[in-house]
């Protein structure tokens, strides 16, 4: 029996992802396409090396585009009081 097991029960415990080599990975393709279904994360291999991850698509759903305007503003003052100085300042560091 697991030491924690009575404050454990009902909670959810991460599962590691399955590994496979990238041969194996070709021909079990549909089982791993189940199993990204299921919410099953795989990664394929090769020579060893992680190089790809079959994840369930929830975990890459785009999220709706954040509208720019909301940023508007946000970087007032940060060039200091006399903006076209700052600038000048700046394109004078790049020239030496």
């Amino acid at each position: 029996m697991h030491p924690y097991g009575l404050y454990c029960h009902g909670m959810k415990t991460p599962t590691r992802p399955q590994t496979k080599g990238a041969e194996e990975a070709r021909q079990q393709l549909p089982a791993i396409l189940s199993a990204a279904e299921s919410g099953r994360t795989t990664l394929i291999t090769r020579h060893g090396r992680n190089v790809a991850a079959v994840v369930p698509v929830s975990a890459v759903q785009r999220r709706s585009a954040v509208s720019l305007l909301d940023l508007a503003g946000t970087g007032r003052g940060m060039w200091g009081h006399d903006v076209s100085r700052s600038i000048a300042k700046q394109r004078d560091e790049w020239n030496r």
